[in-house]
């Protein structure tokens, strides 16, 4: 027993990351690793050849049931859903688990909804776990032929319909802090900031107050912002505080204390404002701090 937990203990940073890139939301991965060790614990160990291998197989499968349960969910949800953030101050060290994590952007995570789970789970294993596809093909039950049709779809997918990934935290946190400069001060400034093909997504969780819909294009995007920071200048007991969001630069808004709002930005390659993260669903900000 002493043996098993130290194997699942090696692996549950790993599992807690895999989990969390195919779901989304950190209690949901925090579920799945639960339950894997569940099953890991019951296990004949003594007959497995590769017990690693085997926890990050169990793991994604348990993931997919969980993602296509998700999903059911999310299609009644109020508003646009967006994944949950894992904050952390720019000073506060964070638990390897949550490191990991965090390597995986906010827009990499919105835009991965638009895969199907087990096409989801290909390219997470491959690109973020640098699986063979032997692996992945043993994992998902498919031909190595198939998971490399899946990954290649994935990336095509990804890069056509999709924000920028792996930006520069100087070039997002410089976007970041001009956008939002110019928003408060300087609506025209701001319009030219935001590309023509801008989309704003706020997820409020029917919980606060939130766009219901996305977005689109700089002159609705404006409009929206303009009016809530015109109803938010004389607002008693509000800061700011610029934080990490999944490891991308993130402007928190504080009221009276409590963190009620997470925005962040992602620049196009000519460095106008091409997709904003609005996050104000108090249950995922509650829940995402390492």
């Amino acid at each position: 027993m002493t043996e098993n937990i130290t194997m699942f203990e090696t692996e549950r940073s790993r599992l807690f990351a895999l989990s969390y890139r195919m779901l989304g939301e950190r209690a949901a991965a925090e579920d799945v690793v639960q339950e894997v060790w569940l099953r890991f614990s019951a296990a004949n160990t003594s007959e497995l050849d590769n017990p690693a291998a085997w926890l990050r197989r169990v793991a994604t499968n348990i993931a997919i049931d969980a993602l296509r349960s998700a999903r059911a969910r999310r299609e009644s949800y109020v508003g646009p859903w967006l994944p949950e953030p894992l904050i952390s101050e720019t000073q506060a060290p964070a638990d390897h688990a949550f490191e990991l994590a965090q390597e995986c952007e906010l827009a990499l995570l919105w835009a991965m909804e638009r895969l199907a789970p087990t096409e989801r789970a290909a390219f997470v294993l491959r690109e973020a776990f640098d699986a063979d596809y032997a692996d992945i093909a043993v994992t998902l039950g498919r031909s190595e032929v198939a998971c490399r049709q899946m990954v290649s779809r994935a990336h095509k997918r990804l890069q056509s319909s999709g924000p920028r990934f792996d930006v520069p935290r100087a070039e997002a946190a410089a976007a970041l802090e001009r956008f939002f400069f110019a928003a408060a001060h300087d609506h025209d400034t701001a319009l030219r900031l935001l590309a023509e093909d801008a989309i704003a997504i706020s997820d409020g969780g029917a919980k606060v107050r939130a766009a219901r819909r996305p977005l689109y294009g700089p002159a609705e995007i404006m409009q929206v912002l303009s009016a809530v920071m015109q109803k938010e200048r004389n607002v008693p007991n509000i800061s700011f505080e610029m934080i990490q969001a999944n490891g991308t630069p993130a402007i928190a808004r504080f009221k009276d204390g409590v963190l009620e709002t997470l925005t962040l930005v992602v620049p196009n390659l000519a460095g106008q404002v091409h997709w904003i993260y609005i996050m104000r669903n108090p249950d995922k900000l509650a829940n995402s701090n390492a």
